[in-house]
């Protein structure tokens, strides 16, 4: 017995039970209607049909009728095709996005997920925990960045690769998003750059205790906030409150995120074919992140936004690296892993034997060789020298003298320290300007002495 026909024999049964109390007048018509849910005139009828046809009469002339919207068999044979064969394994909500818009199937999400069930192709949901407290969103965008990475076989017959994603905690807008061999602070500095570029720089950013993000003394206690790891230098420096998060439920907001993109994504690249690390950033980043954002992204309750627009770019490269000093050894070299970076000759002195100096490796692998504020040397990935520095610093400082100038042969002379003053037209005197006579009585009586003398002198000759 279906439910159809136990619920019907349940009217059947209340009916007469409402009825008999009618008949012994215990009930009025209305009454009776009341209790059956029907209005009183309904009632009149199946009292009715009761009279003429007994419990015939109050069958349902539905019942054992297919439904006149009722979907199509082939309809339904030609979805529940199309997931066992296409698309093994996708969410009910991901295969119906993609039913409506690549298939013109029109018919609901509700029925799809009934169809899916009842074939036996999709699990049903498991009971949900115990409630959580969740915390609000930030007001504004660039309030508060989330970065972190997952590590998943992300590309068919390719091994595990992380994912390093950064997006916004008031919108859920992924600013960033591509694949690395493993993460690290690399990785890091090349999603803060993409992001600080485009956007600016926010007021903080949200991450969890990984050894590239912090230092943590003992596993499970709190990070060291005195000792600073490359990228807590780095957020220091432009000003970045840099928070940590204690569990993955305190990163649920990026937790739930990387639980859509390994069931959309991996299936997303995998129905486009690529295998290729390069290709998938570029895809994920031309074709995946714009319809991603537009599917999930929301608006912030405030529109302003808090991010800060860097007027030079060059500053944020220079910051956003891993910085180490070393001491250039007796052959004008400098050691950084298992490569020796030569360092040119430079009109700045006549060696940098002895020197300390800052070597900078960028997220792309470049290399750069600073003294104090000055870039002395550029180099390739493979230590190979690759550009000779065309400005003396990237930071202000004390413009060059004469003679540098002069060796790097750019940018006109100025004047010297014995140059005449601005204005001036009188002819041009090399040295200091003489006093003038009289200007004080020592002056005065060395020249009438001079004068006595050189009389003196012009007599005795004549004589």
């Amino acid at each position: 017995m279906n439910r159809a026909t136990w619920l019907q024999d349940r009217r059947m049964q209340k009916f007469r039970d409402v009825l008999s109390r009618w008949e012994a007048g215990e009930l009025s018509m209305m009454e009776a209607g009341e209790l059956l849910g029907v209005s009183e005139r309904q009632f009149r009828r199946y009292r009715d049909r009761y009279e003429e046809d007994g419990l015939e009469g109050l069958v349902d002339g539905r019942l054992g009728k297919p439904s006149p919207k009722r979907v199509p068999e082939w309809e339904r044979n030609r979805m529940l095709g199309l997931y066992r064969e296409v698309y093994r394994g996708w969410n009910v909500r991901h295969f119906h996005e993609h039913l409506r818009r690549d298939h013109g199937l029109r018919w609901g999400y509700t029925w799809v997920k009934t169809q899916l069930h009842t074939a036996g192709l999709v699990e049903r949901a498991k009971r949900r925990g115990a409630h959580r407290r969740k915390r609000e969103r930030k007001p504004c965008e660039g309030m508060m960045l989330h970065q972190d990475g997952s590590r998943a076989a992300w590309l068919c017959g390719q091994p595990a690769l992380d994912l390093i994603v950064t997006m916004d905690d008031a919108t859920s807008t992924i600013y960033s998003a591509f694949l690395v061999e493993e993460e690290g602070t690399a990785s890091t500095f090349r999603a803060l750059l993409e992001v600080f570029v485009a956007h600016g720089l926010p007021s903080s950013l949200y991450t969890d205790r990984g050894s590239h993000y912090f230092y943590t003394a003992k596993a499970g206690e709190e990070v060291d906030r005195e000792r600073l790891t490359q990228v807590g230098r780095a957020l220091d420096r432009l000003g970045i409150e840099h928070i940590a998060a204690y569990s993955p439920e305190a990163r649920g907001r990026s937790e739930r995120m990387f639980g859509t993109l390994q069931d959309r994504l991996i299936k997303e690249l995998a129905k486009a074919g690529i295998t290729e690390i390069a290709a998938a950033n570029a895809w994920i980043r031309d074709i995946y992140l714009p319809a991603h954002n537009a599917r999930f992204a929301r608006p912030a309750a405030v529109a302003q936004s808090a991010f800060v627009k860097v007027a030079d770019t060059a500053v944020l490269r220079e910051t956003l690296c891993i910085q180490e000093e070393r001491v250039v050894d007796r052959a004008n070299t400098v050691s950084w892993g298992r490569r020796r970076l030569q360092l040119p000759e430079s009109p700045l002195r006549p060696h940098f034997v002895k020197a300390r100096v800052r070597v900078h490796e960028y997220p792309d692998g470049a290399l750069a060789v600073f003294h104090g504020p000055r870039c002395i040397a550029r180099y390739n990935a493979r230590g190979e020298e690759a550009e000779v520095p065309s400005c003396a610093s990237v930071t202000p400082c004390s413009p060059p003298s004469r003679t540098l100038r002069a060796a790097a042969g750019g940018g006109p002379k100025g004047p010297s320290l014995t140059a005449a003053a601005r204005g001036v037209t009188g002819p041009g005197q090399v040295g200091t300007k003489k006093r003038p006579s009289g200007r004080t009585k020592k002056l005065a009586t060395n020249k009438e002495a001079y004068t006595v003398a050189k009389q003196a002198y012009t007599t005795a000759a004549s004589a």
